[in-house]
């Protein structure tokens, strides 16, 4: 039986009459976004049509789902709410603060002896205010979700950008900061702009070497890191309804990286055998009574130029399996010949030294039993191994049911190893190298979603390729970044030339799902009796205090660091070793924008002091500008703030005196943590003026004191010879988050309301 099987009836019991008020108040059939949409608006049943784009608007979420990572700053700010349980289903998932290097039971071990402080104030946290406990080792909190919480037609919020993965369910499942969780866990409303709609048409079917995740890879080629942004991406055609469950979630969860709201596919007879084989029959069944209604009305997927904004349509019949990368996940190539040709003229190192399967978006049963079958193969024609392998299963169900299967055996025979049910490497909890910055240039190939430079493994020189799991396993045998396995033949212990066969696997286990214990805890029925302990001398975790209004005078502000290109939420707040301060917002400001590359002078973590002429670490130079009491701005380029929803890369610049970060355009989540935070998001109107911000400016806000609505402000540049130049900058805020600006923060306003 599934969890809050009652809310999900709920959300189903009153989904056509405001499905079909929607469809009469917009005046046109509806998408299956807009009907998730709708169904979920604050106000209840809809009475205007939104503007894609532009209309800021009110949601219900049904549920919550944060990982421990971020979890820690999003209950920390919970306290402050003034609740005594949460108000709508929330869980909290330990699985980022779990390090790759031995192996499962070792790894395990020392993550519950170095965070056991960490990982007991979530479970207790959680137990106090009615929060489901997933333990460490109980899975990725993605692939978790899927297999329990996931329903078609719901909408959740999650603090993890690939939150989106549910998409595979049916669900809007959306990656926001701790602060927008915080609301609805408040039991208050939360606001997003209303998306516009991306329609993705796939027509053939996927065949022998191409899987799912090319699907994703060619997506990303064709829309780029930032094509998504602001809009659902909703997938639909034959090709859809052939593809299994936890193969869409594949294709939801990666939308991440062309910076998609989310992405969804229609409820189907995959999702329905997805649903049945883990346990929740009572969600197929209610999903079947609204069938028509969990998928778009059929004139939208008939002409689906006349009700998206953008459609894309790719044959899957002639996608053939890609590599995505290095250092950035939308650069695509044709596994094989391309590659070499691609690799030399780029001097991308051609050997692989690891092949690494799992991350929330490739570990699942199907994932793993496809990889699984080239790794047979390998066994069975006498290949060695030429790289090193690493497995991270999705969660203890797939892993103890893999296991159970032999699946896992025939990785361990090729020496590969089984690292926790974790994200490991995939967020740079990896300990591969005991000197990171210094470790040598070198290729990997895996199935996770990122590949920004340092995020595997913190060296600058690894050049990380995404692709499916079953290409993953393949290369790593073959040892090198150019091998077709559709074309090319290996040497095997005898000297002979064999070949792979096409890869084989199961949609969903032929002998079911198993588990002994799955890692789940429920919270107390009344936790008013739980304490909540933070020690005062704690290096790990810090209780809050909230922000001070920054206020609508900002003069004689100094620059911080003008960014170069790609600035992702892992050069503004690393991850890897820092996530153990995660918690303690003074500590983890030690990093922040120490990945950030100087415009002035092309290095990382050296900025000019303006008080003393002398260049430092960036958090050093913030720390001495806010001792003074002197507010700073920070400058960046295209798509700022991609990546992870860590609202850390807001906080810690709020935290540390920053004012205002002007960019030429952000990333959405990143925008919105802003924010919410209190401090003033901004785009240069005309983006060449990006060009006019010099390493000594001093900046005066001339009009900041009329901060509204669809209003430019104007910033006075005043350069180190006296000249000025005025510049124009354009914001998104509405009326509701200048209030969050005006006290401070959205929290603040928050304790505000509930004093009230």
């Amino acid at each position: 039986m599934a969890f809050d099987i009652d809310m999900i009836k709920g959300v189903y019991t009153k989904m056509a009459e405001r499905v079909d008020k929607a469809r009469e108040v917009v005046g046109k059939p509806l998408t299956l976004s807009e009907k998730i949409l709708y169904n979920h608006l604050w106000d209840g049943t809809p009475t205007k049509a939104f503007t894609r784009g532009k209309d800021y608007v009110d949601f219900a979420p049904d549920r919550i789902a944060c990982q421990d990572a971020t979890a820690q700053m999003a209950l920390l700010q919970f306290m402050q709410a003034g609740k005594s349980k949460v108000a709508v289903p929330t869980t909290v998932h330990c699985d980022h603060l779990i390090q790759a290097k031995d192996g499962a039971a070792v790894d395990l071990k020392h993550a519950n002896s170095v965070s056991s402080e960490v990982f007991d104030f979530l479970e207790s946290v959680s137990n106090k205010y009615g929060i489901g406990f997933w333990k460490p080792g109980a899975g990725i909190i993605h692939q978790v979700v899927l297999e329990n919480y996931a329903f078609p037609g719901g909408m959740m919020i999650g603090t993890d950008s690939h939150t989106v993965n549910a998409g595979g369910l049916g669900m809007v499942a959306i990656g926001v900061g701790g602060a927008d969780a915080v609301d609805v866990m408040a039991g208050m409303a939360w606001e997003l702009k209303f998306p516009k709609l991306i329609g993705v048409k796939l027509t053939g079917k996927l065949s022998g070497w191409t899987a799912p995740k090319d699907v994703i890879l060619k997506v990303a080629e064709i829309l780029t890191v930032k094509g998504g942004t602001g809009a659902i991406v909703e997938y639909f055609g034959p090709g859809a309804l052939s593809m299994s469950c936890t193969g869409k979630g594949t294709i939801c969860n990666m939308g991440a990286e062309i910076g998609a709201t989310t992405s969804t596919f229609g409820y189907d007879e995959s999702m329905e055998r997805y649903l049945r084989a883990t346990d929740r029959a009572d969600v197929a069944d209610a999903a079947n009574k609204v069938k028509s209604y969990l998928t778009a009305d059929p004139e939208v997927y008939a002409n689906p130029e006349q009700y998206f904004d953008q459609v894309i349509e790719i044959n899957l019949s002639e996608l053939g399996p890609l590599l995505n990368g290095p250092f950035t996940p939308d650069l695509s190539t044709t596994v094989g010949k391309a590659m070499t040709e691609k690799a030399k003229a780029n001097d991308w190192p051609i050997v692989v030294e690891w092949g690494l399967i799992g991350s929330c978006t490739n570990s699942s049963y199907e994932d793993l039993s496809r990889a699984a079958s080239i790794a047979q193969q390998a066994l069975d024609k006498g290949v060695k191994m030429k790289s090193e392998l690493g497995i991270n299963p999705g969660s203890e169900q797939v892993r103890y049911t893999a296991e159970r299967d032999g699946i896992l055996q025939v990785f361990e025979k090729l020496d590969a190893k089984i690292f926790t049910n974790a994200c490991g490497p995939c967020i740079g909890q990896w300990a591969r190298y005991s000197d990171p910055k210094n470790a040598p240039k070198n290729s990997i190939v895996h199935s996770f979603n990122r590949n920004f430079a340092k995020r595997a493994d913190g060296n600058p020189n690894t050049h990380a390729f995404v692709a499916s799991p079953e290409i993953t396993a393949a290369i790593a045998i073959a040892g090198r970044l150019d091998f077709n396995p559709m074309t090319d033949a290996l040497i095997n212990e005898n000297g002979q030339e064999v070949m792979f066969d096409e890869p084989t696997g199961w949609e969903l286990p032929p002998k079911g799902f198993e588990v002994k214990d799955n890692g789940y805890l429920a919270p107390e029925a009344d936790g008013s009796h739980v304490q909540v302990k933070v020690a005062e001398d704690s290096e790990r975790l810090q209780l809050l205090a909230p922000f001070e209004p920054i206020g609508n005078s900002i003069t004689g502000a100094k620059l911080l660091i003008k960014a170069f290109g790609k600035c992702t939420t892992d050069h503004i707040s690393m991850a890897g070793p820092w996530l153990r301060f995660r918690g303690h917002l003074d500590n983890i400001a030690n990093n922040t924008l120490i990945g950030a590359v100087n415009a002035y002078n092309q290095k990382t973590n050296f900025v000019k002091n303006q008080l003393t002429g002398e260049y430092g670490g960036v958090p050093d130079v913030q720390r001495q500008y806010k001792a003074k009491g002197i507010k700073t701005i920070v400058v960046g380029d295209h798509n700022y703030g991609e990546g992870s929803s860590r609202e850390h890369a807001a906080m810690q610049p709020r935290f540390l005196g920053v004012a205002a970060v002007i960019v030429k355009s952000f990333a959405r989540i990143h925008e919105t943590n802003l924010k919410k935070q209190g401090m003033l998001g901004l785009t240069f109107a005309n983006e060449a003026d990006y060009d006019l911000i010099k390493e000594d400016d001093t900046f005066n806000f001339l009009d900041l004191n009329e901060f509204a609505p669809d209003k430019q402000l104007t910033l006075e540049a005043v350069h180190a010879d006296g000249s000025k130049d005025l510049i124009k900058l354009n914001h998104t805020y509405n009326a509701a988050q200048i209030g969050w600006y005006n006290e401070g923060s959205a929290l603040n306003l928050i304790k505000i309301q509930n004093a009230s």
